[in-house]
């Protein structure tokens, strides 16, 4: 059992007065940090109280509705939503659209969360919109938006304002409950679904997935990756009930994947989707491991049904578009000597499949991975998966209030797989560790939590600019 590494509960912050009026970014941070945030939370009641789409329906109303008049794909599903969504959103910028994405968490900056065509909202539009929503929230009294609620919130004015041709919405936590299912999109998306939140979503994969289908919608298409049988089962029973057109990738669409080599492009992932009269070929798939490849066929798997929708889409600038997707956190190598890679890797699949990606692309004399993860997650699992690359693991706080304490989680992955580790309370001691165990032909991997990659790519950026990081062998 996981022992977080703070004994004391975090508990919902204390709801500050709501300013007069926000002039400067600053004051815009602070007035949001005093709404409560559940991603900073130990404990989340998941439950209508917490997760109200009347109160967000309440927020938009009091700002003229901004989503009402979006067009937009809606994305939920367990691991994958920020890959499919920077791939979607490459090929359509590519088709010279206007992109509005909105996903969650941020790694550095929380203008991250809220982008037109990559381009991260800028502090004076974040101000501006912040000063238009805080007197509304004022007006909602005792049922004030949360964090969550007021960024999503920002996110459909900014993209209204932008007149975005499509917003890519990406749910922040389940699906049926969340403050972005009060869009009606285009397309409605379901990534692989796999263990995580189960706290809140329920202990098993047909619990997740009921919760993670609640975005489906009379009349509107759904298009899902490939699921376990039980998964789909659930997802096929939910769509016939609220009259949800469900396509799968792989099964009503044609869709297949393989892995190879070549001297010039080095190991990487091809993709090949057929639906109707929509035909992607032997694509070469940008982002690596074959996790990546069944996002980017989901991803392609929306273009299609945005195309049978009456969107105009050039295929060959689509292809153009999809080489050219990038996304941060996601085995980003941040720096070169010693080679340090960083990947959001936050459930016991996501690390699964982290370790695969990199036996596969990544080519390395050992690994050191520094770990850390939120009290929450499927440990054992996540543990587990990270024996099978690792060959020397080094514990960390995965910073946040609800991290497991790495003492402990030494202890328990001694006693599950056997092996011994280190601790590093600190990034920064783990970090010191891992350098002194590594020769220029390794590799140190980061993982376990986005708030944990973060911090590490804030440090690294500040080496950097102090020409201070860790030492060349």
């Amino acid at each position: 059992m996981c022992v977080m590494a703070r004994s004391n509960t975090v508990k919902p912050a204390t709801r500050k007065k709501v300013p007069g009026t926000i002039r400067t970014f600053q004051s815009a941070i602070n007035f949001l940090n005093g709404m409560t945030n559940y991603e900073k939370m130990t404990r989340i009641g998941y439950n209508t109280t917490n997760f109200n789409i009347s109160r967000m329906n309440r927020l938009l109303a009091g700002l003229g509705n901004p989503h009402k008049s979006l067009r937009s794909v809606h994305i939920a599903g367990t691991k994958g939503k920020g890959s499919t969504a920077a791939m979607l959103g490459a090929m359509l910028s590519n088709c010279s659209k206007t992109v509005g994405l909105y996903t969650s968490p941020h790694l550095v900056n929380i203008r991250e969360r809220i982008q037109v065509n990559g381009e991260m909202i800028s502090e004076q539009d974040m101000t501006r919109l912040m000063a238009e929503i805080a007197p509304v929230v004022k007006k909602l009294a005792s049922a004030q938006p949360t964090f969550f609620e007021i960024m999503t919130a920002m996110a459909f004015l900014y993209f209204v304002e932008r007149e975005v041709d499509l917003a890519i919405v990406e749910t922040g936590l389940g699906g049926r409950l969340d403050s972005t299912n009060v869009v009606k999109p285009e397309v409605c998306a379901m990534t692989s679904i796999s263990y995580d939140h189960m706290g809140q979503l329920g202990s098993t994969l047909e619990k997740i997935a009921e919760e993670k289908a609640g975005i489906f919608k009379p009349g509107i298409p759904a298009v899902s990756a490939p699921q376990a049988d039980s998964v789909r089962s659930v997802l096929t029973r939910i769509a016939a009930k609220n009259k949800t057109p469900l396509r799968f990738a792989g099964k009503e669409i044609e869709f297949s994947y393989r892995f190879e080599s070549s001297r010039v492009a080095g190991p990487h992932t091809r993709v090949s989707l057929i639906s109707g009269d929509t035909r992607f070929e032997h694509l070469h798939v940008p982002l690596p491991g074959d996790h990546q490849a069944i996002n980017c066929g989901l991803a392609l798997s929306v273009m299609a049904i945005l195309k049978e929708r009456g969107f105009e889409i050039d295929d060959q600038l689509a292809i153009e578009g999809l080489a050219k997707a990038r996304l941060p956190g996601r085995m980003e190598i941040v720096y070169d000597n010693p080679r340090i890679m960083i990947d959001g890797a936050h459930n016991a699949a996501s690390v699964q499949a982290l370790m695969r990606a990199i036996g596969q692309h990544v080519p390395y004399d050992s690994m050191v991975v520094i770990f850390g993860c939120r009290a929450d997650k499927d440990v054992a699992g996540m543990l587990s998966h990270i024996q099978l690359g690792a060959d020397k693991v080094i514990f960390t706080d995965g910073g946040m209030p609800r991290s497991c304490d790495p003492h402990e989680l030494s202890v328990q992955y001694s006693e599950l797989c056997g092996k011994m580790a280190q601790v590093g309370p600190t990034l920064e001691e783990a970090l010191e560790i891992a350098e002194r165990a590594v020769t220029r032909e390794d590799l140190i991997c980061i993982t376990g939590s986005f708030a944990l990659i973060g911090r590490a790519k804030q440090l690294v950026q500040k080496r950097l600019a102090d020409n201070a990081i860790l030492p060349t062998r």
